[in-house]
Formats: structure tokens, C-alpha cells, sequence
């Protein structure tokens, strides 16, 4: 395991906040402020800022907030150039000091203008942060990655990894390439919901347009679901191996896992009929005392 990790044992991704700054949702109030003042004071390590964020969109998390970590999760190397992205993080980082970390992804072709040769931009493009005014240090940056290629290069040239839509096998794959020394801190499901058939119902809709996605249904695919599971918003295989459902006790076992299977932290994303814009205080709350404890 690393040495040091900023990011604490769980953390919570959302793309509320994302959502709220982008002008694609209702605006960004008091109280965004005030639930990311709660999770810090709860005592989650990390808010991940869900939804193709601009580093700029952590500032009022760290602003209103005197501990927690913020992390982009992630910030599509398509859409923001990497001498703007090594700017804006130096200035987080001169305002709130180890603090932020800046987590980078490819995105997708069918969401990403230019997209081609998805590995060896983000080699280009990490080169590029390298070789900023002010670089991006390896150790402040982490990919969102998947596949054998992706995770070796989150191993020799950042922190770790955040991969995300993962199982607890694909999170032993990873860490079997990462070594013990990289960071390893996947996104990580939740319905919290007692009721199993809703609970499955409500991931089914929200997990349909990822199914879309050839970079998440290739992986899954390597996992060992069939095109049966990917099917229809996914079997209940695949609901049940890539989501926690039901109370919170039984999303706690089923963190565990992930945790036992080599996971240094794990980003929590509570799943609801609003994920975009919702801000789940409840729940978060009612996990954060099997979480956390």
C-alpha cells in the first residue's frame, strides 16, 4: 500500500457539484457549500467532483471546507489543455496546499470530440504536465484507468489509479499491476435501499447509458460478463457485482471486498433517480456511521 494516502479510507463521488458550476443544472448555492462542510466534517476523506470537471470547480469545495481533499473525477484530457489544467491546479495548490488532486481520464469516442488513440494522448498529454511553467508532480495526479496498459502507465507516471463501473476482481486485477506502492482508489456504486428488486431497478437506470459506452462494456467484457449481462441496463449479475445494494450494513460488507481486494480508498457514489443533481445528505450520513466508524 502507499506510504501516504491523502485521500483517507472512503471518500464520496458525486457529480452534483460538477453539475451545479457548469450552467447544466440548478446553480451552485449555499448549499453546495454547506454538504460538502457536512462530508468534511463527518469525516470522508475526499469529495471526487463526478462529470467532466474544470480544476477551477474545486475551488469553493476547498474554500468551504477546512480539511477534506477534492479530486476531479475525472477531468477529460479532451476538453481542457494541459497548460491551462497545470495552471489551475498550481494555483489550488498555492491557496489550499495539499489539498487537491487531479484525476484525468480519456473519456469516451462517443463523448469526446477528438477523440483517437486514447493511450498515447494520455502520454502526451502527462508529458505535456511535466513539462508545464508549473508542473503537475506524478504524485499529484492519478487516471482513470481500466485496461493492463492504462493501469501500468497510472503506476510508472502518477499516484494511482481511479478506475470506474469496477468489481472487486477487476480492483485484485488492478492492484496485481499497480504493485503496493501505487495508489489504488476505485469509484464504487451504492443503492441504499432494504428493498432488493427497487434497489436493482434504480441501478438498472442509471448504469444503461454507461452499458452504451465500449470502453466500460470492453472491460467488463475482460471480467468475464457476457453480452446477456450488458443487456437492457445489465443483468443482476452485473448489477450485483458492480453496485452495493440494499441496507447499510450490507454496503458496508460489501466495501470490505473491495478494501480486501487491494483498494487503498474507495470513492462512495451513492446512486439515487437524481444523480446528476442530487445531494444525498441522508444517506450519506447514515453510511458514513458503518464507514467511517
Amino acid at each position: 500500500m502507499p506510504q501516504h494516502n491523502p485521500l483517507g479510507r472512503i471518500g464520496v463521488w458525486s457529480s452534483a457539484w460538477t453539475t451545479a458550476q457548469n450552467g447544466d443544472g440548478p446553480a451552485y448555492s449555499g448549499a453546495h457549500d454547506d454538504a460538502a462542510a457536512e462530508l468534511d466534517a463527518l469525516g470522508y476523506g475526499t469529495i471526487w467532483l463526478g462529470g467532466s470537471p474544470d480544476t477551477a470547480y474545486a475551488a469553493p469545495l476547498l474554500a468551504a471546507t477546512p480539511r477534506i481533499t477534492v479530486a476531479t473525477g475525472i477531468l477529460s484530457i479532451w476538453q481542457h489543455g494541459a497548460q491551462e489544467v497545470a495552471a489551475g491546479r498550481a494555483e489550488l495548490e498555492r491557496v489550499h496546499p495539499g489539498r487537491f488532486l487531479l484525476g484525468l481520464g480519456v473519456s469516451h469516442g462517443a463523448l469526446a470530440k477528438d477523440y483517437a488513440k486514447p493511450y498515447s494522448a494520455m502520454r502526451e498529454y502527462l508529458t505535456a504536465l511535466d513539462s508545464a511553467p508549473e508542473p503537475v508532480p506524478a504524485a499529484g495526479r492519478v487516471l482513470a484507468a481500466l485496461g493492463p496498459r492504462m493501469l501500468e502507465l497510472s503506476r510508472d507516471r502518477a499516484a494511482g489509479a481511479h478506475p470506474y463501473l469496477v468489481t472487486a476482481q477487476h480492483t485484485a486485477r488492478a492492484r496485481g499491476i499497480l504493485g503496493q506502492d501505487a495508489l489504488l482508489a476505485p469509484e464504487f456504486k451504492v443503492v441504499l435501499d432494504p428493498d432488493l428488486e427497487r434497489a436493482r431497478a434504480t441501478a438498472r437506470a442509471y448504469l444503461a447509458m454507461y452499458l452504451t459506452l465500449p470502453n466500460y462494456t470492453a472491460n467488463l467484457r475482460r471480467l468475464g460478463f457476457t453480452e446477456d449481462d450488458l443487456r437492457d441496463g445489465g443483468s443482476d449479475r452485473l448489477l450485483d457485482a458492480v453496485f452495493a445494494l440494499g441496507d447499510a450494513d450490507t454496503i458496508a460488507a460489501r466495501a470490505q471486498e473491495f478494501l480486501a481486494a487491494g483498494a487503498d480508498h474507495l470513492a462512495l457514489q451513492v446512486v439515487t433517480s437524481d444523480t446528476r443533481t442530487e445531494l444525498p445528505l441522508d444517506a450519506w450520513r447514515r453510511l458514513a456511521a458503518v464507514l467511517l466508524a
